[in-house]
Protein backbone atom coordinates (compact mmCIF):
# COMPACT_ATOMS: atom_id res chain seq x y z
CA UNK A 1 0.00 0.00 0.00
CA UNK A 2 1.26 3.48 -0.87
CA UNK A 3 0.75 6.33 1.62
CA UNK A 4 1.09 10.05 0.96
CA UNK A 5 2.66 12.55 3.32
CA UNK A 6 0.23 14.67 5.34
CA UNK A 7 0.66 17.77 3.18
CA UNK A 8 -0.20 15.85 0.00
CA UNK A 9 -3.29 14.39 1.66
CA UNK A 10 -4.43 17.93 2.56
CA UNK A 11 -3.97 19.22 -1.00
CA UNK A 12 -5.79 16.36 -2.71
CA UNK A 13 -8.56 15.90 -0.13
CA UNK A 14 -9.37 19.62 -0.35
CA UNK A 15 -9.57 19.29 -4.13
CA UNK A 16 -11.99 16.35 -3.83
CA UNK A 17 -14.05 18.12 -1.18
CA UNK A 18 -14.42 21.16 -3.46
CA UNK A 19 -15.07 18.95 -6.48
CA UNK A 20 -17.96 17.18 -4.71
CA UNK A 21 -19.75 20.50 -4.27
CA UNK A 22 -19.04 21.50 -7.88
CA UNK A 23 -20.41 18.19 -9.17
CA UNK A 24 -23.68 18.57 -7.30
CA UNK A 25 -24.08 22.15 -8.56
CA UNK A 26 -23.21 21.01 -12.09
CA UNK A 27 -25.89 18.31 -11.95
CA UNK A 28 -28.68 20.61 -10.81
CA UNK A 29 -27.68 23.43 -13.19
CA UNK A 30 -26.93 21.38 -16.30
CA UNK A 31 -27.99 17.74 -16.09
CA UNK A 32 -31.24 17.62 -14.13
CA UNK A 33 -33.27 17.27 -17.32
CA UNK A 34 -34.09 14.74 -20.04
CA UNK A 35 -31.14 12.63 -21.15
CA UNK A 36 -30.30 10.08 -23.83
CA UNK A 37 -29.67 6.41 -23.00
CA UNK A 38 -27.54 4.00 -25.03
CA UNK A 39 -26.88 0.29 -24.52
CA UNK A 40 -23.14 -0.46 -24.67
CA UNK A 41 -23.84 -4.15 -25.29
CA UNK A 42 -25.95 -3.44 -28.38
CA UNK A 43 -28.61 -6.06 -27.80
CA UNK A 44 -26.40 -8.70 -26.13
CA UNK A 45 -27.45 -7.83 -22.60
CA UNK A 46 -27.93 -4.44 -20.99
CA UNK A 47 -25.17 -2.04 -19.96
CA UNK A 48 -26.59 1.49 -20.15
CA UNK A 49 -24.67 4.72 -20.60
CA UNK A 50 -26.32 8.12 -20.72
CA UNK A 51 -25.47 11.54 -22.06
CA UNK A 52 -25.14 12.58 -18.40
CA UNK A 53 -22.38 9.99 -17.80
CA UNK A 54 -20.35 11.56 -20.59
CA UNK A 55 -21.05 15.13 -19.47
CA UNK A 56 -20.01 14.33 -15.89
CA UNK A 57 -16.76 12.69 -17.01
CA UNK A 58 -15.85 15.60 -19.27
CA UNK A 59 -16.47 18.00 -16.39
CA UNK A 60 -14.37 15.94 -13.94
CA UNK A 61 -11.51 15.58 -16.42
CA UNK A 62 -11.51 19.33 -17.04
CA UNK A 63 -11.36 20.08 -13.29
CA UNK A 64 -8.49 17.64 -12.75
CA UNK A 65 -6.55 18.92 -15.74
CA UNK A 66 -6.86 22.53 -14.58
CA UNK A 67 -5.39 21.71 -11.17
CA UNK A 68 -3.06 18.79 -11.92
CA UNK A 69 -2.22 18.90 -15.66
CA UNK A 70 0.57 16.32 -15.46
CA UNK A 71 -1.46 13.61 -13.73
CA UNK A 72 -2.80 10.55 -15.51
CA UNK A 73 -6.57 10.12 -15.84
CA UNK A 74 -8.49 6.89 -16.40
CA UNK A 75 -12.26 7.09 -16.89
CA UNK A 76 -15.02 4.66 -17.73
CA UNK A 77 -16.28 6.57 -20.75
CA UNK A 78 -13.20 8.22 -22.30
CA UNK A 79 -10.31 5.89 -21.53
CA UNK A 80 -6.86 6.80 -20.26
CA UNK A 81 -4.72 9.89 -20.52
CA UNK A 82 -1.18 8.59 -19.96
CA UNK A 83 1.73 10.61 -18.57
CA UNK A 84 4.87 9.76 -16.58
CA UNK A 85 3.23 10.80 -13.30
CA UNK A 86 2.91 8.41 -10.34
CA UNK A 87 -0.58 9.83 -9.82
CA UNK A 88 -3.65 8.55 -11.67
CA UNK A 89 -7.23 9.72 -11.24
CA UNK A 90 -9.81 6.94 -11.75
CA UNK A 91 -13.33 8.11 -12.63
CA UNK A 92 -16.76 6.54 -12.68
CA UNK A 93 -18.88 9.52 -13.74
CA UNK A 94 -22.13 7.80 -12.74
CA UNK A 95 -21.89 4.67 -10.63
CA UNK A 96 -25.32 3.09 -10.76
CA UNK A 97 -26.39 4.18 -14.23
CA UNK A 98 -29.38 1.84 -14.06
CA UNK A 99 -30.51 3.68 -10.93
CA UNK A 100 -29.94 7.01 -12.66
CA UNK A 101 -32.08 5.92 -15.64
CA UNK A 102 -35.09 5.07 -13.47
CA UNK A 103 -34.73 7.96 -11.02
CA UNK A 104 -33.39 6.00 -8.06
CA UNK A 105 -31.27 8.49 -6.01
CA UNK A 106 -28.53 6.00 -5.07
CA UNK A 107 -26.32 6.77 -8.10
CA UNK A 108 -23.07 8.64 -7.45
CA UNK A 109 -19.94 10.21 -8.90
CA UNK A 110 -16.91 8.08 -7.92
CA UNK A 111 -13.34 9.38 -8.14
CA UNK A 112 -10.10 8.02 -6.73
CA UNK A 113 -6.56 9.31 -6.69
CA UNK A 114 -4.13 6.44 -7.13
CA UNK A 115 -0.49 6.82 -6.15
CA UNK A 116 1.82 4.21 -7.67
CA UNK A 117 -1.25 2.21 -8.69
CA UNK A 118 -2.87 2.13 -5.22
CA UNK A 119 -5.98 4.18 -4.36
CA UNK A 120 -5.02 6.63 -1.59
CA UNK A 121 -7.94 9.08 -1.71
CA UNK A 122 -11.54 8.56 -2.72
CA UNK A 123 -14.77 10.47 -3.23
CA UNK A 124 -18.30 9.09 -3.46
CA UNK A 125 -20.64 12.00 -4.21
CA UNK A 126 -24.43 11.51 -4.17
CA UNK A 127 -26.01 14.61 -5.78
CA UNK A 128 -29.66 13.67 -5.24
CA UNK A 129 -28.99 12.68 -1.63
CA UNK A 130 -26.97 15.89 -1.21
CA UNK A 131 -24.15 14.19 0.65
CA UNK A 132 -20.72 12.82 -0.08
CA UNK A 133 -18.12 10.53 1.45
CA UNK A 134 -14.36 10.98 1.31
CA UNK A 135 -11.18 10.27 3.24
CA UNK A 136 -8.64 12.88 4.25
CA UNK A 137 -5.84 10.43 5.14
CA UNK A 138 -5.31 6.70 5.50
CA UNK A 139 -6.86 6.92 8.98
CA UNK A 140 -9.82 9.32 8.61
CA UNK A 141 -13.00 9.10 6.54
CA UNK A 142 -15.99 11.43 6.62
CA UNK A 143 -19.52 11.94 5.41
CA UNK A 144 -20.53 15.52 4.60
CA UNK A 145 -24.25 16.29 4.76
CA UNK A 146 -26.05 19.62 5.22
CA UNK A 147 -22.63 21.33 5.28
CA UNK A 148 -21.63 19.31 8.34
CA UNK A 149 -18.67 16.91 8.26
CA UNK A 150 -18.85 13.83 10.46
CA UNK A 151 -16.09 11.26 10.92
CA UNK A 152 -17.20 7.72 10.14
CA UNK A 153 -16.01 4.27 11.22
CA UNK A 154 -17.17 0.74 10.55
CA UNK A 155 -19.01 -1.27 13.20
CA UNK A 156 -15.99 -3.50 13.88
CA UNK A 157 -17.40 -4.89 17.15
CA UNK A 158 -20.35 -6.66 15.55
CA UNK A 159 -20.54 -10.44 15.94
CA UNK A 160 -21.12 -12.77 13.00
CA UNK A 161 -24.54 -13.73 14.40
CA UNK A 162 -25.71 -10.11 14.20
CA UNK A 163 -24.31 -8.96 10.87
CA UNK A 164 -26.31 -6.89 8.41
CA UNK A 165 -25.39 -8.20 4.96
CA UNK A 166 -26.04 -6.60 1.59
CA UNK A 167 -25.29 -8.42 -1.67
CA UNK A 168 -25.86 -7.92 -5.37
CA UNK A 169 -24.98 -10.68 -7.85
CA UNK A 170 -26.61 -9.17 -10.97
CA UNK A 171 -25.37 -11.43 -13.79
CA UNK A 172 -22.05 -12.12 -12.05
CA UNK A 173 -22.85 -15.67 -10.96
CA UNK A 174 -25.49 -18.06 -12.26
CA UNK A 175 -28.54 -19.30 -10.38
CA UNK A 176 -26.89 -22.71 -10.02
CA UNK A 177 -23.83 -21.06 -8.47
CA UNK A 178 -26.03 -19.12 -6.07
CA UNK A 179 -27.51 -22.42 -4.91
CA UNK A 180 -24.01 -23.39 -3.73
CA UNK A 181 -24.00 -20.55 -1.19
CA UNK A 182 -27.39 -20.87 0.54
CA UNK A 183 -26.08 -19.31 3.76
CA UNK A 184 -25.27 -16.09 1.91
CA UNK A 185 -28.73 -16.07 0.31
CA UNK A 186 -30.30 -16.45 3.75
CA UNK A 187 -28.23 -13.57 5.14
CA UNK A 188 -29.12 -11.21 2.25
CA UNK A 189 -31.73 -9.23 4.14
CA UNK A 190 -30.60 -5.69 3.31
CA UNK A 191 -30.83 -4.04 -0.14
CA UNK A 192 -27.73 -3.52 -2.26
CA UNK A 193 -27.81 0.07 -3.48
CA UNK A 194 -24.86 0.68 -5.79
CA UNK A 195 -21.87 2.42 -4.13
CA UNK A 196 -24.14 3.61 -1.32
CA UNK A 197 -23.97 0.14 0.23
CA UNK A 198 -20.18 0.40 0.48
CA UNK A 199 -20.52 3.91 1.92
CA UNK A 200 -23.05 2.67 4.47
CA UNK A 201 -20.57 -0.01 5.58
CA UNK A 202 -17.90 2.65 6.10
CA UNK A 203 -20.48 4.58 8.11
CA UNK A 204 -21.29 1.60 10.36
CA UNK A 205 -24.83 1.05 9.08
CA UNK A 206 -24.25 -2.38 7.52
CA UNK A 207 -21.51 -4.93 8.11
CA UNK A 208 -20.93 -6.95 4.93
CA UNK A 209 -21.19 -6.02 1.25
CA UNK A 210 -20.79 -8.61 -1.51
CA UNK A 211 -20.83 -7.65 -5.19
CA UNK A 212 -19.92 -9.20 -8.53
CA UNK A 213 -18.11 -7.81 -11.51
CA UNK A 214 -16.72 -4.53 -10.18
CA UNK A 215 -14.51 -2.63 -12.62
CA UNK A 216 -11.63 -0.58 -11.23
CA UNK A 217 -13.68 2.65 -11.38
CA UNK A 218 -16.47 0.95 -9.39
CA UNK A 219 -14.25 0.01 -6.45
CA UNK A 220 -11.00 2.06 -6.44
CA UNK A 221 -12.69 5.26 -5.20
CA UNK A 222 -14.29 3.33 -2.33
CA UNK A 223 -11.17 1.45 -1.19
CA UNK A 224 -9.48 4.39 0.62
CA UNK A 225 -12.76 5.54 2.19
CA UNK A 226 -13.51 2.07 3.56
CA UNK A 227 -9.94 1.35 4.68
CA UNK A 228 -9.61 4.69 6.48
CA UNK A 229 -12.89 3.89 8.26
CA UNK A 230 -11.48 0.55 9.43
CA UNK A 231 -13.04 -1.82 6.90
CA UNK A 232 -11.55 -4.91 5.24
CA UNK A 233 -11.65 -5.45 1.47
CA UNK A 234 -10.62 -8.25 -0.88
CA UNK A 235 -11.90 -10.18 -3.84
CA UNK A 236 -13.61 -13.52 -3.21
CA UNK A 237 -10.26 -15.32 -3.46
CA UNK A 238 -8.83 -13.10 -0.70
CA UNK A 239 -6.65 -11.18 -3.14
CA UNK A 240 -6.33 -7.39 -3.24
CA UNK A 241 -9.54 -5.53 -4.05
CA UNK A 242 -7.43 -3.27 -6.29
CA UNK A 243 -7.78 -6.06 -8.88
CA UNK A 244 -11.55 -5.38 -8.86
CA UNK A 245 -13.89 -8.20 -9.95
CA UNK A 246 -15.99 -9.96 -7.31
CA UNK A 247 -15.62 -7.93 -4.12
CA UNK A 248 -16.14 -8.64 -0.42
CA UNK A 249 -16.09 -5.86 2.17
CA UNK A 250 -16.53 -6.49 5.88
CA UNK A 251 -16.04 -4.74 9.20
CA UNK A 252 -13.42 -7.02 10.79
CA UNK A 253 -11.01 -9.84 10.00
CA UNK A 254 -13.01 -12.54 11.77
CA UNK A 255 -16.17 -11.88 9.77
CA UNK A 256 -14.14 -11.51 6.57
CA UNK A 257 -12.58 -14.93 7.05
CA UNK A 258 -15.95 -16.58 7.69
CA UNK A 259 -17.63 -15.02 4.64
CA UNK A 260 -14.70 -15.98 2.40
CA UNK A 261 -15.12 -19.58 3.53
CA UNK A 262 -18.82 -19.51 2.67
CA UNK A 263 -18.08 -17.97 -0.75
CA UNK A 264 -15.39 -20.52 -1.58
CA UNK A 265 -17.65 -22.76 -3.75
CA UNK A 266 -18.21 -19.86 -6.17
CA UNK A 267 -14.90 -17.97 -5.82
CA UNK A 268 -13.16 -17.63 -9.16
Amino acid sequence: MSILNSNKYKIYSKFLNDLAKKLTRFYFLKLNKKFSVFNKKKGKGYDPVTSADKAFEKFIRKEIHKKFPNHQIKGEEFGQKKTKSDFTWVIDPIDGTRSFVIGNPTWSNLISLNYKNYPVLGLANFPLLKKYYLNSSNKSSYVVEKNKRRKITVNNKVSFQNIKLSAGFYDGITLNQQKKIPKILKLMQFPCADALSYAHLAEGKIDVVIQCGNKIWDIHPLIPIIEAAGGILSNWKNESAVKAGNILVTTNKSIHKKILKILKPVAK
